[in-house]
């Protein structure tokens, strides 16, 4: 009878740890880095998800989040004597660091056509 108590708590106590270890997992930041440039360089690149200005290209823009999956951007690139150009991709959140991600950014490559 006591070890069957005692198989039963160890039992217990191996679901409880698989399970903190589930949740801990899950909890994980992980990174996603893309590359912004652009054709001429020197383009301000706006976030129209916030009307954010990210930076000027060419550009490495970071995304993070609590687990691993895609995230949808879109992005203007303004420049003077350019059209305008707006552009929509999925960044893929695979890295557990931000420098792993910086070491693999993804490429986006905008050609800004001119102005008449």
């Amino acid at each position: 009878m006591t070890s069957r108590v005692h198989l039963q708590n160890l039992l217990l106590k191996v679901c409880a740890l698989v399970a903190l270890g589930f949740l801990t997992g899950c909890s994980q930041t992980m990174y996603g880095v893309v590359k912004v440039e652009s054709i001429p360089p020197g383009a301000e690149v706006i976030n129209l998800k916030d009307d954010t200005h990210l930076g000027m290209t060419p550009l490495l823009v970071t995304w993070e989040s609590d687990d691993e999956g895609t995230r949808h951007a879109t992005v203007e690139l303004r420049k003077l004597g350019y059209v305008e150009e707006i552009t929509s991709f999925w960044v893929k959140l695979r890295h557990e660091t931000k420098d792993a991600a910086i070491a693999e950014p993804q490429s986006i490559i905008i050609e800004l056509k001119k102005k008449k």
